[in-house]
C-alpha cells in the first residue's frame, strides 16, 4: 500500500515542498530503504522511526519499506522528515486512516516518540500559506513560530502517539492561537548599553546618530581606551524599530540557523560582533550546504568588526560586494544560494600596531614601515565604501570624572530623532525596495539629493582638495541627505554638505 505525506525542505532562506512517499510491500524480504538524495541525518531516521513507533504502541511492519522523498533531484537534509515518514508508514501499513492531503508535516522524533525542535519553521509556514495548505503539524516548541503566519492552523504536537490519536479522532489537539504581532512589538526590550553612560565623545555620538538614521557604514580610529568599543555596542540602542517585513526577513535567517531560541519573532535589530579570527565562510556564509554567515545574521542590524586590520585581507575583501549590493551569493557545484546582507558596518581600529600614533601624551614606538603595513591592511576600495570616517581621541579628564550628567542625552532621546528621520525616508521610498538613504542607488541619488549652486561649488572644491572618487562623491550626497532629514529639511543645504565632508578621509585610495 502507498501513502503520501507533504513535508518541506529549506534551500537557503526559502522552503520548497517535498512529498514523502511510503510504500509497504509483502512481496519481498523485510528491508527499509530511503531514496531521494537523503543526507546522513535522513538516513538515520530509519532507526529513530523504528524505535519511536514501537515505543508509541504502534507496530513496525516486518515488510519491505521504501520511502521516496520527491522531487528526487533535490538534496534532503536534517531530521525534520522523521514525523512524515512515521505517519506515512502507519497509513501505508493500515494502522492509521487519516486524510493528510491538506496538511504539511515535519518534526524530529526521539526514540520514545516525543518530538524535538527543528529549524526553518518560518519559511516552511510561509510556504504552506502560499500553497494554500490549511494545517501544519509540527513540534510543540516550534508552534508559536508558525502561528505568526495568519490563515494557517499550527498544531503543537508533543509526541507521535498523541498525533495519531488526534488524526484517528480519539482526542483533539487544538491549534495554537494566532500570535498578535502588535503584542510582540509593544514589549520593549532593555538595551545593555546606553548613550547616557558615555562621557564626552560628542562628535562620535553625532556621527553614530547619523549612521543610525541613514543606515551608513562607519569606521572609528583612535588609541586604546578611547571608547570605540563602547560607542559601537551602544549603537543598537538608538537604531529605529524593525518594521514587520524587516522582522520577518531577520527571523527567517535566524530560524534557518536554529538561533531563535524561545523567541518566535526577532523584534530588535541584530548586533553581531565576530572575532578577527573568523573564517571567510563564517563571515560571508557558505559550506557544502550553504548556510548564512555573520553578515547575513547582521541583516537589518549592525556588523561590528573590532580591530579591523587584524582580520585577514581576503576576508575583508569579501565584504565589498555585499556592502554595495546588500546581497551575498554563495555558489557551489550543486547550485547557488542568495542571502540578504543589508547591515550597518561599524569598524574600529588603532592608528598603528602599538595604538599611540599621533597621541599627544604617549609616544608611538612603531617603525614607519610597520605603521604603513598596518594601515594598508584595509584596501582603498573597502575604505571607499565606508561613509563615515571618524577620529576618536582620548576623553578629557574633566569629562571622565565629572558628575554633571544633566546635559547628557540618553539613547531614548536620540532614538526618537533617528526614528523621525527614518519615517521621512520610509515615506520617501514608498513602493521601492530601498529602505534608507544608505541603500540609495545612483538613480535615486540624482532624484532625491539635488543640491543648489553653492553646494555644488563646495563639493567641487572638496573633490579637488580631498581627492574624492565618484563613489565617494555619491556617498557624500547620501550622507548629506540623512543630515538634512535629521534637521527635518526638505532641501540639502551647504551646511549639510559641509558636515558630510567632515566625515570623509583626507586622502581617498
Amino acid at each position: 500500500m502507498l501513502a503520501k505525506v507533504t513535508s518541506a525542505a529549506v534551500l537557503g532562506l526559502e522552503s520548497v515542498p517535498v512529498t514523502v512517499e511510503v510504500d509497504v510491500s509483502s512481496q519481498s524480504l523485510p528491508a527499509f530503504t530511503i531514496v531521494g538524495l537523503p543526507d546522513k541525518a535522513v538516513e538515520e531516521s530509519k532507526e529513530r522511526v523504528r524505535s519511536a513507533l514501537k515505543n508509541s504502541g504502534a507496530e513496525f511492519p516486518p515488510r519491505r519499506i521504501t520511502v521516496n522523498l520527491a522531487p528526487a533531484a533535490l538534496p534532503k537534509e536534517g531530521p525534520s522528515y522523521d514525523l512524515p515518514i512515521a505517519l506515512g508508514l502507519l497509513v501505508a501499513s493500515g494502522q492509521l486512516e487519516a486524510d493528510l492531503s491538506d496538511a504539511l508535516v515535519l518534526g524530529e522524533l526521539s526514540l520514545d516518540g516525543s518530538l524535538r525542535h527543528v529549524s526553518g519553521i518560518l519559511p516552511t509556514a510561509i510556504l504552506a500559506k502560499e500553497k494554500k495548505i490549511k494545517r501544519i503539524f509540527l513540534p510543540k516548541v516550534n508552534a508559536r513560530e508558525a502561528a505568526i503566519i495568519s490563515g494557517l492552523e499550527a498544531y503543537p504536537t508533543e509526541n507521535l502517539s498523541g498525533l495519531v490519536k488526534h488524526l484517528s479522532g480519539h482526542t483533539e489537539i487544538k491549534p495554537h492561537r494566532p500570535v498578535k504581532i502588535e503584542e510582540i512589538f509593544s514589549q520593549e526590550e532593555p538595551y545593555e548599553f546606553d548613550f547616557s553612560e558615555i562621557r564626552g565623545q560628542e562628535k562620535a555620538k553625532r556621527a553614530l546618530e547619523i549612521a543610525a538614521a541613514g543606515g551608513h557604514n562607519i569606521l572609528m580610529k583612535g588609541p586604546p581606551g578611547s571608547g570605540k568599543t563602547l560607542l559601537s555596542r551602544s549603537l543598537p540602542s538608538i537604531l529605529p524599530k524593525l518594521t514587520f517585513d524587516e522582522a520577518l526577513e531577520v527571523t527567517k535567517i535566524y530560524s534557518v540557523c536554529g538561533l531563535l531560541g524561545d523567541n518566535c519573532l526577532v523584534k530588535t535589530r541584530p548586533f553581531r560582533s565576530p572575532h578577527h579570527t573568523a573564517s571567510h565562510i563564517g563571515l560571508v556564509g557558505g559550506g557544502n550546504r550553504p548556510a548564512p554567515g555573520e553578515i547575513s545574521l547582521a541583516h537589518r542590524g549592525v556588523l561590528f568588526l573590532d580591530e579591523l586590520p587584524e582580520f585577514p585581507r581576503h576576508v575583508l575583501e569579501s565584504l565589498r560586494q555585499p556592502l554595495e549590493d546588500g546581497w551575498i551569493t554563495v555558489s557551489r557545484a550543486a547550485g547557488s544560494v542568495k542571502f540578504p546582507s543589508k547591515f550597518i558596518l561599524v569598524g574600529a581600529q588603532n592608528p598603528c600596531p602599538c595604538g599611540w600614533l599621533g597621541d599627544p601624551k604617549k609616544e608611538c614606538i612603531c617603525a614607519p614601515a610597520s605603521v604603513t603595513r598596518y594601515q594598508k591592511r584595509i584596501s582603498g576600495p573597502l575604505l571607499d565604501r565606508i561613509d563615515i570616517h571618524l577620529e576618536v581621541p582620548h576623553v578629557k579628564v574633566e569629562k571622565l570624572t565629572g558628575e554633571d550628567l544633566k546635559n547628557v542625552e540618553d539613547s531614548k532621546t536620540i532614538r526618537a530623532r533617528v526614528q523621525k528621520a527614518r519615517d521621512i525616508q520610509t515615506k520617501r521610498f514608498t513602493g521601492r525596495k530601498t529602505c534608507s538613504n544608505g541603500e540609495m542607488t545612483n538613480k535615486e541619488i540624482k532624484e532625491f539629493c539635488k543640491i543648489d549652486d553653492s553646494s555644488k561649488q563646495l563639493i567641487r572644491a572638496a573633490i579637488t582638495q580631498m581627492g574624492l572618487t565618484a563613489r565617494g562623491y555619491m556617498r557624500v550626497l547620501k550622507l548629506a541627505r540623512t543630515i538634512a532629514d535629521l534637521d527635518n529639511s526638505k532641501e540639502i543645504k551647504p551646511v549639510h554638505i559641509a558636515e558630510a565632508l567632515q566625515y570623509r578621509p583626507r586622502q581617498e585610495s
